[in-house]
């Protein structure tokens, strides 16, 4: 008798994500005091173009009482400072915690004294020595090494413990132009993937046929965003429910709905639950005015700081999620929303940092959903390529 194996949990593609972020730097081998100057210089250079957070622990022996209402046993204080807001919290933050607060930011720095990160900066400090050698074991991915001072140079301990060390950039600690100047670059090129998402999986009820399926370009139109969509993305899919998939040409890739009865919502989770670190263009197939002009523009305005980038609606001036990049960091966003009770992606976007467009030509967004809308497209798309026929 063969026996299958017995699989705990579910295969999930997992984000890469480190002890806070996707892109994180412990910084470590100089006093503190260092440390916090250099991060200070750092992120006062990528603050207007990143979100950039900077994570540490106290520096004193002193026994230090819980401030305010933590003091009384609450488990959670919140104060609104004006010109920032204060969270303490009373309990221990586990891992998965640490994540979920710094989710938003496109950069996080760390005081490697205290805390461990993914990716690590050393600093070369001769008073540090002794400090830096037990912290060997957290040097797993070292991408920059510091001098602090011109006559030293990098300990033996390190170019053991740090085999391609040769291969990594070294600069002084007072070249601030070059430590910026290799932020910038590592954030340019951790700039998320962008796919393509097709959405044809609705049940096209007011339509009274598959929308997907209708032919306004001389193909359906499932196919007509996806092929529009190639020149922009890495790889595009067409969103579909699971019967549906055998319908779909095989030359195109076909990513079914993972989360059941919740419309375009869950085709964009079940995209981000396939490929959770890439960017998502989402693309409804309802919008058969579509033009270059309208994708070339979104992708030009994408801010991949920015939760989403979507257009406005002319219609209500509210977010039009169906036409929308989502970045990554969105994923937990729109999980945290369905886990209040709500599916509407749009609002998402409308309580979200959306970076919201305006488009250059509102009718390029008009949606088709009932016959009626059919007919009164088909006549303008006749009208407006009669005269080039001529």
């Amino acid at each position: 008798m063969i026996s299958k194996e017995h699989k705990k949990h579910a295969k999930l593609a997992r984000p890469a994500i480190g002890h806070f972020n996707r892109n994180e730097w412990a910084i470590l081998g100089a006093p503190c005091i260092n440390i916090k100057l250099l991060a200070a210089d750092i992120i006062a250079a990528l603050s207007l173009q990143y979100k950039c957070a900077y994570a540490d622990s106290a520096h004193t022996d002193e026994i230090i009482l819980p401030p305010g209402r933590l003091a009384n046993g609450a488990m959670l204080e919140y104060t609104d400072q004006i010109n920032n807001h204060q969270f303490n919290f009373g309990l221990g933050l586990k891992p998965m915690t640490f994540r979920q607060q710094f989710a938003d930011a496109d950069l996080v720095l760390v005081n490697g004294n205290h805390q461990p990160a993914k990716s690590q900066v050393v600093i070369v400090y001769e008073n540090k020595m002794a400090s830096l050698r037990k912290r060997l074991s957290q040097l797993t991915n070292v991408e920059l090494i510091l001098l602090a001072d011109t006559e030293i140079d990098i300990f033996d301990f390190i170019k053991e413990a740090v085999p391609n060390w040769q291969q990594i950039p070294v600069y002084r600690l007072e070249e601030s132009d070059k430590i910026i100047g290799f932020f910038k670059s590592k954030m340019q090129q951790a700039k998320p993937v962008l796919n393509g998402l097709v959405l044809a999986g609705g049940q096209s009820l007011r339509m009274g046929t598959d929308k997907g399926k209708l032919n306004w370009h001389g193909k359906e139109q499932r196919y007509y965003i996806a092929d529009a969509l190639k020149q922009y993305c890495d790889d595009v899919f067409i969103s579909c429910r699971a019967d549906q998939r055998q319908d779909i040409l095989p030359e195109y890739n076909t990513l079914p709905d993972t989360f059941s009865d919740l419309g375009p919502f869950g085709a964009i989770l079940s995209a981000f639950r396939e490929k959770p670190d890439s960017a998502w263009f989402v693309v409804a197939c309802d919008m058969p005015l579509l033009d270059a002009d309208t994708f070339n523009y979104l992708i030009e305005n994408r801010n991949t700081s920015s939760l989403a980038t979507a257009y406005e609606s002319g219609a209500d001036k509210l977010p039009e999620p169906l036409i929308t990049i989502w970045e990554p960091k969105s994923y937990p966003v729109l999980l945290s929303f369905l886990a209040q009770g709500y599916s509407c992606p749009r609002k998402v976007l409308i309580n979200s940092d959306t970076n919201l467009l305006q488009p250059l030509n509102a009718d390029a967004l008009t949606n088709v959903n009932t016959a009626e809308d059919f007919e009164r497209i088909k006549h303008h798309l006749i009208h407006k390529t009669a005269p080039s026929q001529a």
